[in-house]
């Protein structure tokens, strides 16, 4: 299973929880016959915890105190930032269909087969993974066509190797994107009655995060995916992304957007004018399905979500000669060069700029931190004392995650909630995250709540100290 798969789960695995004043991480392990137990766990025999009792049973009904308030606290930070890995698009196609994304595997190429594998591997091994996969042989591919065309000028064979190259890259590539667009077609098209479910715990979700005040800074959304579940789940919450791109029929990506913002002037208010809430800053690292590079320029298509093909929209007015290796879905995740290459190097500023200041917390949800570029920038962002990182992740397979935290040493500065439980997006949503709305009225009444306590407590003490008076008088 994937990090933030989710599902009908009732044979838990290790928790590992780490929140408030813990100093190290405490692990949960699953009671043994707790299946539909409301305490299905109780702190692992080689662990000690403040607040957990041995042999105690633990479940939402004794965890949501502890984390709830924590993350409301966080989620209220000066800065925020959300950065979203694959654990999500895995959760929302587990929740509607039943069954795993579908995953494309790696490819066999005509020529330097060999060579691209072992390319792939290198990169993979140096990003924690055992073997490469499609996204390294792409890379790897991407950057041989290259050295080829450099090579043709001077040489016919290898010119004639180069064009193959390409256009099996072409194929390999829109296969590629194909993949992507099954996936979003699976949850689209899927006669599950979970569809309208899902979207609602995706808007529930979001809502969580960017639910903040005009006071605050904007919510930064951050994703390494390429798919568009997140803009979709954007749409029906009524949340307003700002990205780099500007225009209505192809909109084209700016260098020069970053700060432009929603604003409206209250009504009978003279003054400066405030923030429009339901409004969030969203960045896509990686790239996207609909970037299509065109003239030096990137553009995003009119793409469906769910689309059968892509194949026709790459064909419309403007997009003359635009193929599948013009999509901007090259993958970016073991090499820092490239990220300096276009749009890239705009889009990795974005978010270095977004989350290495005080008072800044970034809650990554479904990141298996597999991105040496993306941790680099998490490692700077956590040399500065106020600032604080929130992991949660349905798994951790490989162990990337544990020893990125154990690399980063300021563990004070970082919050963990790892397992099939409270990683879990279905779980998370209905117990652990903050409400997702602006809701004054709660905070109003907790304190007048406060208040009253406060005013009857002292109350009741000036009451037992006049009767105390009395009785000593008489």
């Amino acid at each position: 299973m994937s990090d933030g798969e989710t599902g009908a789960n009732t044979n838990f695995g290790i928790q590992i929880i780490k929140c408030r004043d813990d100093k190290t991480p405490v692990c949960l392990s699953p009671v043994t016959d707790s299946t539909g137990s409301s305490e299905p766990f109780k702190l692992k025999d080689e662990c000690e915890c403040s607040w957990i009792k041995k042999d105690e049973g633990l479940g939402p009904t004794k965890l949501r105190p502890r984390i709830e308030p924590w993350l409301t606290a966080l989620f209220q930070s000066e800065h925020l930032s959300l950065l979203v890995g694959s654990g999500l698009s895995c959760a929302l196609h587990r929740m509607t269909t039943g069954k795993d994304i579908a995953v494309m595997e790696p490819v066999k190429f005509t020529d330097y087969d060999a060579e691209i594998k072992a390319g792939a591997n290198k990169s993979a091994i140096a990003a924690g993974r055992a073997h490469g996969n499609i996204e390294d042989q792409i890379r790897v591919a991407n950057e041989l066509l290259c050295g080829l065309e450099i090579l043709a000028e001077s040489d016919a064979e290898i010119c004639k190797k180069a064009v193959s190259h390409k256009n099996e890259l072409t194929c390999i590539l829109d296969k590629f994107a194909e993949s992507i667009l099954k996936c979003e077609n699976g949850l689209i098209s899927s006669e599950s009655k979970n569809l309208e479910q899902t979207f609602n715990y995706l808007v529930s979700f979001l809502m969580s995060f960017a639910s903040r005040t005009g006071t605050r800074d904007r919510l930064n959304i951050f994703t390494t995916n390429y798919d568009r579940f997140i803009e979709a789940g954007a749409d029906l919450a009524g949340l307003h992304l700002l990205d780099r791109f500007v225009g209505s029929l192809a909109p084209i990506f700016r260098s020069s957007r970053l700060d432009v913002d929603i604003h409206y002037n209250p009504p009978g208010i003279r003054g400066e004018p405030r923030y429009l809430e339901g409004v969030a800053r969203f960045t896509k690292l990686h790239g996207s399905l609909d970037w299509v590079n065109i003239g030096k320029t990137i553009r995003r298509i009119g793409l469906p979500l769910g689309a059968v093909s892509i194949e026709p929209y790459l064909k419309a007015p403007g997009l003359t000669g635009a193929d599948a290796l013009q999509l901007m879905i090259y993958p970016n995740s073991a090499k820092d060069r490239e990220t300096a290459a276009y749009p890239y190097v705009d889009l990795f500023r974005d978010f270095a700029a977004a989350v290495c200041r005080p008072n800044s917390t970034v809650i990554s949800f479904g990141y298996s931190f597999g991105d040496e570029h993306i941790n680099r920038v998490i490692e700077d962002m956590l040399t500065i004392p106020s600032a604080h990182l929130v992991v949660i992740s349905y798994s951790d397979p490989l162990g990337r995650i544990m020893k990125t935290y154990e690399k980063l040493g300021r563990h004070a500065q970082i919050t963990l909630l790892i397992g099939d439980h409270l990683g879990d997006f279905q779980t998370l949503v209905d117990n652990y995250l903050p409400k997702p709305a602006i809701d004054r009225t709660t905070f109003r009444m907790a304190e007048l709540l406060k208040s009253r306590w406060a005013t009857g407590q002292s109350q009741s003490l000036e009451d037992k100290n006049d009767s105390d008076g009395g009785g000593s008088g008489s």
